[in-house]
């Protein structure tokens, strides 16, 4: 895995073996990257990433200058991979927190300009998760929301949905929360 762009641009992390993960290939990546790049701002964003897994996304946020990133996972190995990592790089604009991501939706009150989530394509309701995020307040209004699910979901008729993107067995769905 690498960060593809920024100011760690290059770098290669190591996945330790034991991680049972599908991480975001890295054409994947620098394809949502480069979409998002024309949507949110990173030097002013506040980012949020649900279902962190290997930490990929929030270190391609840090990359390209964040405010800040918080990374929400739930495994205790993957958790401590992340803070490994973080630690590494050096990155004082990043932190993990083990919690479920359903408790966090009930209960953060901080809002983002930019979530991505990653849910397991075999979680129970995947198909709702949208719903429940934006049932939330943690969009901020002209805030970008963006899921990866496999090719069995289709989210186009979400009213807050305006792109999808396929890259092979991955996809992208975006949302945005406008000015209400």
């Amino acid at each position: 895995m690498r960060i593809i762009s920024g100011m760690y641009r290059g770098r290669r992390i190591d996945l330790p073996k034991n991680l049972k993960l599908r991480p975001t290939t890295d054409m994947a990546k620098e394809s949502l990257f480069n979409i998002l790049n024309n949507l949110i701002d990173f030097d002013e964003a506040e980012a949020l990433d649900l279902f962190s897994g290997t930490g990929s996304i929030g270190y391609e946020m840090v990359s390209r200058g964040a405010l800040n990133v918080l990374a929400v996972e739930q495994e205790t190995p993957h958790v401590k991979f992340i803070e490994s990592i973080i630690a590494k790089m050096e990155f004082e604009n990043m932190r993990v927190l083990r919690m479920d991501v359903f408790r966090f939706l009930a209960t953060n009150k901080k809002q983002f300009d930019l979530i991505f989530a990653d849910p397991p394509y075999d979680m129970l309701d995947f198909e709702k998760f949208p719903e429940r995020l934006f049932s939330t307040d943690l969009l901020k209004s002209k805030g970008v929301f963006v899921i990866e699910h496999s090719k069995k979901y289709s989210f186009a008729n979400h009213p807050h949905f305006f792109d999808h993107r396929n890259y092979g067995s991955v996809n992208f769905s975006f949302f945005r929360r406008e000015n209400t």
